[in-house]
C-alpha cells in the first residue's frame, strides 16, 4: 500500500479497473519485485502488458501519456513547531532531526541545507513484504523520535492519514534549485506497441476525472503542469 496489493486496496488497482472497464477485459496481474530485471522479467517477457504506475522518460519502455503527476513532500506533526514550513531550507529545521529515504532527489536539497549531520536515513531497496520504510518513518514522526520526513507524494500522503494521528503533508513546491521534485506517472508499455498506447492514452484522456478521484481519495498530492495542488477531480473527457 498504498499502490496496488494482492487484496486489490491499492490505487493502481482501482486504476487497473478503470482500464479494464474502458477495455471490457477483466483484470490479471503479474506480481515481481521493482529492482534490476523487472521489466525484462514481467513487460518483456510479456507475462504482462502493461505496468501501472511508471515514471515518465525512461527509454526502457514506451510511455503513455502521464495519467498523474506528484512531487515529494515533507511530513510533521501539527503544533511541532514547524507549522507553514513547506521547503527545506526553511530555518526552523535546521537543528531538527529529520527521516529521508536514502538516495532519493530531495537528499541533495537536504545536504545544501545543512541538514544531514542530524539526518535520520531509511532503506531506499527493500522488499515490501518484510519491509516498509515509509510506514516506520511515519511512525517515528508520530513517536517523536524524529521531528518531520520527506517522502515520495502519495506514500506521504496515505500514510500520514492512515495508522494513527493524522499528520501534516506540505508538498515541496517551493524547492526551486537542486533536482526536480515532481513526476510524471504512466503506463508503461513495450517499445513498438504504439497502438496499445494510443489506446491508453485515450483511456486516460477519457477517465482522467475518475483516476483524479481515485487518487486524491488516498491522499495523493496532485499538481497540475504549473505545479500548482489539484484539489478537486479534473473532468472526463468524451
Amino acid at each position: 500500500m498504498p499502490f496496488p496489493n494482492d487484496k486489490g486496496e491499492g490505487f493502481e488497482n482501482k486504476i487497473a479497473d478503470i482500464v479494464a472497464d474502458e477495455l471490457k477485459v477483466p483484470v490479471q496481474y503479474t506480481y515481481f519485485p521493482q529492482a534490476v530485471g523487472f521489466i525484462r522479467r514481467t513487460l518483456f517477457a510479456k507475462a504482462c502488458d502493461i505496468v501501472i504506475g511508471y515514471a515518465q522518460g525512461d527509454e526502457l519502455v514506451l510511455n503513455s501519456n502521464h495519467y498523474y503527476k506528484s512531487v515529494y513532500a515533507i511530513v510533521y506533526r501539527a503544533n511541532s513547531g514547524l507549522d507553514g514550513v513547506a521547503e527545506i531550507a526553511d530555518p526552523r529545521l535546521k537543528d531538527k532531526v529529520v527521516g529521508i529515504v536514502a538516495g532519493t532527489p530531495p537528499s541533495d536539497n537536504m545536504n545544501k541545507a545543512g541538514l544531514m549531520g542530524k539526518a535520520r536515513p531509511y532503506r531506499l531497496m527493500v522488499d515490501r513484504r518484510y519491509d516498509s520504510p515509509a510506514e516506520q518513518m511515519i511512525a517515528d514522526i508520530r513517536k517523536g523520535e524524529i521531528d518531520a520526513g520527506i517522502l515520495w507524494g502519495p506514500i506521504a500522503g496515505y500514510f500520514a492519514a492512515n495508522g494513527g494521528e493524522k499528520l501534516v503533508v506540505a508538498p515541496l513546491l517551493k524547492e526551486s534549485a537542486g533536482p526536480r521534485m515532481a513526476y510524471r506517472i504512466t503506463f508503461g508499455v513495450r517499445n513498438g506497441e504504439d497502438d496499445w498506447k494510443r489506446q491508453l492514452n485515450q483511456i486516460i484522456m477519457k477517465r482522467q476525472g475518475d483516476i483524479d478521484e481515485v487518487l486524491l481519495k488516498y491522499g495523493v498530492p496532485l499538481v497540475d503542469e504549473q505545479d500548482r495542488l489539484i484539489t478537486e477531480p479534473r473532468k472526463n473527457k468524451s
